[in-house]
């Protein structure tokens, strides 16, 4: 609560605030038609996400009262609950399978995606670990992000794998070890990169229909197209607020993966940028909060946060 009181930090409370409001009307006007088609129901994905908004605030309220520095004793619980999750995911009957991808764990009552507790719990667990000298062993490091990577590769889920990875070595890094261990690994990195497109070669696809949409406009390449799609009919200024054509079913994941595609349709090319600048200036903020951590452990937890929202 310290952080409110402070004017210069307000903005890191108040623009999620004003920014998820915005999005679960976005959420709405992306899903509506393909939620009543599948689901008889406008206003499904709308309901999911007003549960998931309010459990977020609840754990920000619960976040804001805590003394974070008390999550040093718990990283290790933290850590090894994230490994059974990512574990009991690819087990069938626990994990549930959407599009070839075992990356939901159905608890009854609710589905969570145990890859966005991993990436919490990387940044919790690094932090507590690397705020001690003598654990900055860099080979018992490795070993960690070896099991959390290869379990998430396991479900196919290489954007969370790259994420976590990422995440790891920023806090490896700003923790102040040395730079040499890692640089000798360096070399490795493009050996695994080649064996892991070997291994699912619509890797490969993909990677090549990013650098050229129009090579099968009707196939791999659809998505991206109807996402070009979007951005063009919103032009400079958009097609007005709530009037996209994109949402009727033609651009995929139109609620989830391509909602900034909606909203750049939306409001064109003006409230695209008028949007990323609202992001870019809420992780300005977790950076300068960032420069003035009172201590290591909350410095590498923001870094932690920064880089995550990056």
């Amino acid at each position: 609560m310290r952080l409110f009181k402070n004017k210069f930090y307000r903005p890191i409370l108040i623009l999620p605030f004003f920014l998820s409001l915005f999005g679960l009307f976005f959420i709405f006007e992306a899903s509506s038609i393909y939620s009543f088609t599948l689901y008889g129901d406008s206003f499904y994905f709308l309901r999911l996400q007003l549960i998931w908004l309010g459990l977020s605030l609840a754990v920000m309220i619960f976040f804001a009262l805590f003394d974070y520095h008390r999550l040093y004793y718990f990283a290790f619980l933290i850590m090894l609950t994230s490994i059974i999750f990512l574990i009991l995911v690819l087990i069938p009957g626990f994990g549930h399978q959407v599009k070839g991808a075992r990356r939901w764990l159905d608890l009854g009552f609710l589905n969570i995606q145990p890859t966005e507790l991993a990436k919490f719990s990387v940044i919790i667990y690094l932090s507590a670990w690397f705020a001690h000298k003598e654990r900055r062993r860099f080979f018992s490091f490795l070993i960690l992000l070896s099991v959390l990577i290869f379990l998430i590769i396991l479900q196919p889920d290489m954007g969370t794998a790259l994420t976590i990875f990422l995440l790891s070595i920023f806090i490896y890094f700003l923790s102040d070890n040395k730079l040499l261990p890692l640089l000798l690994s360096l070399p490795f990195f493009p050996i695994i990169f080649y064996l892991l497109i070997k291994m699912a070669p619509y890797r490969f696809a993909r990677l090549k229909t990013f650098l050229n949409p129009s090579a099968d406009p009707l196939g791999i390449g659809y998505h991206i197209n109807q996402i070009f799609i979007s951005l063009t009919n919103g032009g400079l200024f958009g097609v007005g607020l709530g009037a996209s054509r994109q949402k009727y079913m033609y651009l995929p994941e139109a609620h989830t993966d391509s909602i900034f595609a909606i909203i750049a349709e939306d409001f064109g090319f003006i409230g695209g940028v008028i949007l990323i600048c609202a992001y870019l200036f809420f992780i300005y903020k977790i950076y300068h909060l960032l420069l003035n951590a009172p201590d290591k452990f909350s410095r590498l937890l923001v870094g932690g946060v920064f880089l995550l929202f990056n």
